[in-house]
């Protein structure tokens, strides 16, 4: 993703005085806005969005199998990470964060990792040291099932077992949105 400096354009637009600028920032602010709105609704548009989340059984790094299906009557979320990606690091200290002030309300977290080497994924939990269950999915069976395309990936199940949201986003500004929007899913 690059990234868009005003400073290097406006410079550019100073160098150059015979453009007409009014046309070139229409079009600028257009594909500005129009790809952070596909960017937004990308993630609403997941295929899972509004229909039953895919039950599955995992192991977890601390040793039982946990099914998801034991888990209604509470806000779940999965995050598939992997020990190569640096951003889901973040996610996950923001999503043990959350778990430890909501887990009395009914909010369980369950990190799904997705590594090839079970020996780094290993020492990755042991690094993170999260509160949640960390569980493996060395097939990829339960990936598959969610349809899982991008580090750190996250999907929040509501009460009923239905997927309310997917987040691909990992920026800041994203980790506030899907903040707010797991808390109003768990005050519901």
């Amino acid at each position: 993703r690059g990234r868009f400096d005003c400073r290097s354009f406006g410079q550019a637009l100073r160098r150059a005085p015979m453009l007409p600028v009014a046309p070139i920032l229409a079009f600028i602010f257009t594909v500005v806005l129009a790809s952070g709105a596909s960017a937004a609704s990308a993630a609403e548009r997941h295929a899972l969005v509004g229909k039953p989340a895919p039950d599955f059984a995992l192991r977890s790094t601390g040793g039982p199998n946990l099914r998801l299906s034991e888990q209604r009557g509470d806000v779940v979320v999965l995050s598939f990470w992997s020990s190569r990606c640096n951003t889901c690091r973040a996610q996950l200290a923001e999503l043990d964060r959350l778990y430890g002030t909501y887990r009395p309300a009914g909010f369980i977290v369950f990190g799904i990792n997705v590594d090839d080497d079970a020996g780094a994924a290993l020492e990755f939990v042991r690094s993170q040291g999260a509160s949640f269950p960390m569980l493996a999915d060395p097939s990829k069976s339960v990936a598959r099932a969610y349809d899982i395309d991008a580090m750190p990936m996250l999907v929040a199940i509501d009460r009923f077992g239905k997927v309310r949201f997917v987040r691909r986003d990992d920026r800041r500004s994203s980790t506030a949105d899907y903040t707010s929007a797991l808390r109003r899913l768990i005050d519901e």
